[in-house]
């Protein structure tokens, strides 16, 4: 599908994807700063292709071979995002198969990848951590160019939410801090993901 950048390329894809979809990337667009938090699953701006397509290939009705593919198009094509991107994981999305080994192996080989680069900062919250009750607390945090535009985006079974109330957006911004405390540092994190993927 050829992609129009002069006027956002997720335009593309208005009337073929639902409109959070494209709500989605447009964030993405304006914004300076992402950082993100993540218990049960990889990240959709770190998954490889094949990971993508075994997430959408679950879901609830099935997609048609057509919508299937290009919902994984649309999620790839978002990867091209450029600006930096401070994630945590939680270690249960990265011990989760979504498809079989090899898939998953890849997919722990490819966040080694991505954790080399200088727009990105990955941090991996472990099993064995005491003293940490945020289980339920995956977020998108989205930084406009000035603190007042921020945006959270919150997963719910009927769709994403979007929270840009200040005072809310401050109980994000302190829980962000506290579970990034709690979470190992980058060069931990990445040993953890090296011994998991040895163990695939």
């Amino acid at each position: 599908m050829a992609v129009d950048r002069t006027r956002g390329w997720w335009e593309e894809y208005r009337g073929l994807l639902p409109t959070p979809f494209l709500d989605l990337a447009e964030l993405d667009h304006h914004s300076s700063y992402l950082r993100e938090v993540s218990i049960l699953f990889v990240p959709g701006l770190l998954q490889t292709e094949d990971h993508a397509r075994a997430v959408f290939s679950s879901r609830v009705p099935l997609l048609t071979p057509q919508e299937l593919e290009l919902r994984v198009h649309f999620r790839m094509e978002r990867q091209r995002l450029a600006i930096p991107y401070e994630v945590i994981i939680h270690e249960a999305a990265l011990r989760i198969r979504v498809s079989d080994r090899a898939t998953s192996r890849a997919q722990l080989g490819r966040l080694l990848e991505l954790s080399d680069s200088d727009r990105i900062t990955l941090r991996v919250i472990p099993f064995d951590l005491d003293n940490f009750s945020r289980a339920s607390s995956t977020m998108t945090y989205a930084c406009g160019p000035v603190p007042k535009l921020d945006t959270v985006v919150r997963d719910t079974p009927h769709g994403s939410v979007f929270i840009d109330v200040e005072a809310q957006l401050n109980a994000y911004r302190a829980r962000f801090r506290e579970v990034k405390e709690l979470a190992l540092d980058p060069k931990q994190s990445r040993d953890l993901i090296h011994g998991l993927a040895k163990e695939l």
